[in-house]
């Protein structure tokens, strides 16, 4: 299951009201210091992925990462699209480095 906020879909239907709806990737991506994060990005499915529509959207998802990631939710902030879901994900904490500073800088 995908959930998108009503603040989120305003946002896409704004993005995409002078061009085709594109699908939406939701995928894991690598994040440094601050561990892994779930993240959009406009994409094809294939055979590997689940596809998902939800309020005139197609959002994909490969299978193996949507079935332990679901639910997924999808909102928006001051930084841009937000993206939850059942993963534990964490970043790092004070016992690892970031920088010259550290991650508790």
């Amino acid at each position: 299951m995908v959930n998108i906020s009503a603040n989120a879909l305003e946002e896409l239907n704004t993005f995409f009201a002078d061009k085709e709806k594109s699908p939406i990737r939701v995928f894991l991506a690598p994040g440094g210091c601050s561990g892994p994060r779930m993240a959009l990005a406009l994409d094809e499915p294939n055979e590997n992925d689940e596809v998902v529509e939800q309020e005139g959207f197609k959002f994909i998802v490969e299978k193996d990462l949507y079935e332990k990631a679901k639910p997924i939710s999808i909102d928006i902030s001051a930084m841009g699209f937000t993206v939850d879901s059942a993963l534990p994900l964490g970043g790092g904490d004070c016992s690892t480095s970031c920088g010259s500073g550290g991650c508790c800088g």
